[in-house]
């Protein structure tokens, strides 16, 4: 998908007010970075800025948020989640929501193996009190995936009226 100068100053636009919403109180895991990993995979035409574009999103706002273990676990979800994004033909429900699942169990192993015992119990403890960040995490990822896209479509359809 080919696009101009102007349509990626609206994803550049798009992606920094998804950024800046993940700095404003939110309850766990209801975030845009996934959305934002989705959006950039699918319409950026640079490729490697699309896998970049999440991970520096992430890493700055996690200076300010503050930096923990996890870090490079969530990081590498993030770039399979912008890998979804570039193989994907739309960003669909079953494409937001494979996201939202890769997401939830690479992050939830990194999570067992860093906080809980390495036994079949720790893991299914893990994933079993992970649910509700899960449901905030489909929930979140439905809603920002669908603001991005939204706007970005109907910035475009503005665009072309206006020229």
């Amino acid at each position: 998908m080919e696009m101009d100068r102007k349509g990626m100053n609206v994803v550049f636009g798009l992606v920094i007010l998804a950024v800046i919403t993940r700095l404003l109180p939110h309850p766990p895991n209801f975030a845009p970075i996934t959305s934002i990993a989705l959006f950039t995979g699918f319409h950026f035409v640079n490729k490697r800025l699309a896998l970049f574009i999440p991970i520096v999103s992430m890493f700055l706002t996690d200076l300010y948020l503050g930096v923990h273990s996890l870090m490079p676990i969530i990081y590498c979800a993030f770039v399979l989640i912008s890998l979804i994004g570039l193989k994907a033909k739309s960003l669909s429900l079953l494409t937001v929501f494979s996201a939202s699942v890769a997401f939830f169990i690479i992050s939830n192993l990194g999570v067992w193996y860093f906080y809980y015992p390495l036994t079949w119990a720790g893991l299914s403890s893990c994933f079993i009190l992970a649910i509700p960040f899960f449901i905030n995490t489909i929930a979140g990822d439905l809603f920002f995936t669908s603001v991005l896209q939204f706007s970005y479509q109907k910035l475009n359809r503005t665009a072309a009226i206006i020229h």
